[in-house]
């Protein structure tokens, strides 16, 4: 343990660059005046051990349809399959310097096809879709790749302006290597044109952080007859890290 305390304690994380990442206050994007802090961030510059290590994911038990969205809330009684667009949704969470991160938990939730979420306090008029929870999890492999199979969600208006628009997009959560470096982000598809328009995207001065949070088609891993596939990659820590809104 000792051993792996003074690992931990050499490690030393990229400092972000702060022009890069957008401002916690953006009064384009009206959530952030209330929630942007009004105290000086805490430096993570010289981070304990506890702060580095862990947690250790290798034993968390995992349903067999965790990670399948199509299956993992059918109906009891009527039993069937989501109504929409099927995707496999996959990728490697990396950490700074380009490495996997094995082992590492990694969260989704999303809205249905109609662009509604399974929550109490959605009142958009799209149904629910009795078989689609919106949620899932898995653990990344050895070399840290993640895969989920899922529906593609729907975007959906939101109180941000008289007419403003979601893009189509998932929730991720991350743990990373340590408690530090989880990271919380949402994955947009290619070519959509609402991205750009979303006040949040908007908080952005740099188009390669939006890159960040797009997912690439990538057609020699759809499946024919079934699913188109979109590749997403995360990287948890450093002046790389895939772009989280409140950071």
């Amino acid at each position: 343990m000792q051993d792996n305390n003074k690992r931990a304690l050499n490690k030393r994380y990229v400092e972000r660059d702060r022009d890069w990442h957008p401002p916690a206050y953006a009064p384009g994007y009206k959530t952030s005046v209330a929630r942007s802090p009004s105290q000086a961030l805490v430096s993570l510059w010289n981070p304990t051990a506890s702060e580095l290590m862990g947690p250790d994911f290798r034993k968390l038990r995992m349903g067999p349809h965790d990670n399948d969205l199509l299956l993992n809330h059918r109906d009891a009684e009527k039993p069937g399959l989501p109504v929409g667009e099927r995707i496999i949704m996959f990728g490697r969470v990396l950490d700074q310097f380009g490495k996997p991160v094995p082992h590492t938990l990694v969260e989704m939730w999303q809205a249905n096809a109609g662009g509604r979420y399974r929550h109490k306090k959605d009142a958009y008029l799209a149904p629910l879709d009795p078989n689609f929870g919106g949620v899932g999890r898995c653990l990344t492999d050895e070399d840290g790749w993640y895969r989920f199979r899922t529906i593609k969600p729907g975007p959906y208006p939101w109180g941000n302006g008289i007419n403003t628009w979601r893009p189509a997009h998932i929730h991720v959560s991350v743990m990373g290597p340590a408690i530090s470096t989880r990271l919380i982000t949402q994955m947009y598809f290619e070519g959509d044109p609402l991205i750009p328009l979303c006040p949040i995207v908007q908080t952005l001065n740099d188009q390669e952080a939006v890159e960040t949070m797009t997912a690439r088609l990538d057609m020699a891993r759809s499946r024919p007859m079934d699913s188109l596939a979109y590749r997403f990659d995360i990287v948890v820590r450093g002046e790389l890290q895939t772009y989280f809104e409140n950071q």
